[in-house]
């Protein structure tokens, strides 16, 4: 899309600025409700254009819940085409992630937001954007090619969620040592988002927290419908799970 507006599609400009000036601004009068079903998705999946920008999936969460490990872990076990990381004045996390090697240099980006991280994956996505289109330009123009890529939040309140322009499955990740009230605090994170993860399962006993209270909450929450995942992913508890959701939702997507 930004490459389009690059080239002079006056077209694809036009349609961008209707949808911003009919945007809501996310305006919430509750904790948020799940409504992203598979037929939910699907709808918006049909009318992307993968070559364009991969399937992207969006990783956001608290600050310290563990996004950049869980990013470094997917990398490290799943076929990941590019990573795109979120932070307000640095780069941290992408230099933490080529450092440890989770993928060529080329194929992680740094975006440095300067303000709220989930202004730039919700009002305002276009750097996020850009980089992507980016990252998808080096992507062979092969039906068979891998087109799944991972875009890093910073960190950010129970109040931010990916805005459904950027991200083509949601994943929000919180953990135990914020305490055992966070899944029912609720927030779009929390109950819109395609995939819960509560992270650092193995510390619960230690910080005084509830997993079996966590859970509960969080489908109560998010209803039945709505997947919650328990992980510790410094252990890869929980991984096998987290990667059979993406893969699954990737594969189905493609398909269509």
């Amino acid at each position: 899309m930004i490459t389009s507006f690059r080239n002079g599609n006056t077209k694809a400009l036009a349609a961008w600025l209707q949808k911003c000036q009919q945007r809501s601004h996310y305006s919430y009068r509750g904790p948020g409700q799940y409504s992203r079903t598979l037929e939910v998705r699907e709808r918006l999946w049909k009318e992307r254009d993968f070559k364009e920008r991969g399937f992207t999936v969006g990783i956001g969460g608290p600050v310290g819940s563990g996004k950049t490990h869980l990013v470094l872990a997917l990398c490290q076990q799943m076929e990941i085409a590019g990573v795109v990381t979120n932070d307000i004045f640095t780069a941290e996390d992408a230099n933490f992630l080529t450092h440890k090697e989770a993928l060529p240099a080329d194929r992680i980006r740094a975006v440095e937001t300067g303000g709220c991280p989930h202004a730039a994956i919700r009002e305002d996505v276009s750097m996020n954007l850009s980089a992507l289109e980016e990252l998808t330009s080096s992507i062979p123009d092969e039906p068979q090619a891998n087109r799944l890529l991972l875009c890093e939040s910073g960190g950010d309140n129970l109040a931010a969620n990916f805005s459904a322009e950027l991200a083509d499955l949601m994943i929000y990740v919180i953990d135990v040592a914020g305490g055992t009230k966070v899944p029912r605090k609720g927030g779009p994170g929390v109950c819109e988002s395609d995939l819960l993860v509560i992270n650092k399962s193995d510390i619960a006993e230690a910080v005084n927290s509830d997993l079996d209270v966590m859970y509960a909450d969080a489908t109560r929450m998010r209803g039945e419908e709505a997947t919650v995942v328990l992980a510790s992913v410094k252990y890869g508890k929980g991984m096998l799970d987290i990667q059979d959701f993406i893969w699954k939702n990737y594969q189905h997507a493609m398909s269509l």
